[in-house]
């Protein structure tokens, strides 16, 4: 199974350049960009008809903090787009693939989508299933290609008890998005750490100034 990654497209879906010979696409959320609910609608819309479009047979889809419009139920994509598998903290099996997507990330700023308290989070992960294949969240693990600028640093702002779950259950991937590339901080790309047989996948394609950076990642799972 060859499988395109990709996240965080914010309505620049349309400047990537679409792989051929891949049995299914995955989008990690953050298909929009505005907050406002009424206006993120439209661009949603837009970027699941091209998912709906795009010639691999499998689609499987998301949220992820910039899609408001999905949150506050403008955007059905369960009932609009039968032919996308839309994840929202559940599981689905694909060919004999256990995959779980989930859209929720820590809180940032406010009136952003699926956004939890820290503190919130654990009992969140706690529902991922220990026999996973391909784990889908919006948001990064706490130090796996999460960097972003503070101060004078970088700081680590991934999320610690997804960590913690991701080394339980060892998914074969876990792919994720939300924190751009950054200058001096390469976050978009596929990393493995000691002691866990997970490759981890930052498919963010923008950088931080919502520049396309790359075209995705493909990974093929056996």
């Amino acid at each position: 199974m060859k499988i395109w990654a990709i996240s965080d497209t914010h309505n620049k879906h349309g400047w990537l350049n679409i792989p051929d010979g891949i049995d299914m696409v995955i989008h990690a959320g953050d298909l929009g960009t505005v907050r406002e609910p009424f206006l993120n609608e439209a661009p949603v819309l837009n970027a699941l008809e091209w998912i709906n479009s795009l010639p691999m047979k499998y689609k499987v889809v998301i949220a992820g903090n910039h899609d408001t419009s999905i949150e506050n139920h403008l955007v059905y994509p369960k009932k609009e787009y039968p032919n996308i598998t839309y994840l929202q903290h559940e599981s689905v099996e694909i060919e004999g693939i256990k995959i779980f997507g989930s859209p929720y990330t820590p809180s940032f700023g406010e009136g952003w989508s699926f956004n939890k308290g820290r503190h919130k989070l654990e009992p969140l992960w706690a529902e991922i299933p220990d026999d996973t294949d391909i784990l889908i969240t919006h948001g990064p693990p706490k130090g796996i290609l999460d960097l972003t600028a503070e101060g004078n640093g970088f700081f680590q702002c991934g999320c610690k008890s997804l960590l913690n779950k991701v080394k339980v259950v060892q998914p074969k991937f876990h792919i994720f998005g939300h924190i751009h590339t950054e200058s001096d901080c390469p976050n978009a790309g596929i990393l493995e750490i000691q002691n866990c047989k997970t490759k981890f996948v930052n498919a963010s394609v923008l950088n931080l100034n919502y520049d396309i950076c790359n075209n995705g990642y493909i990974i093929e799972i056996l």
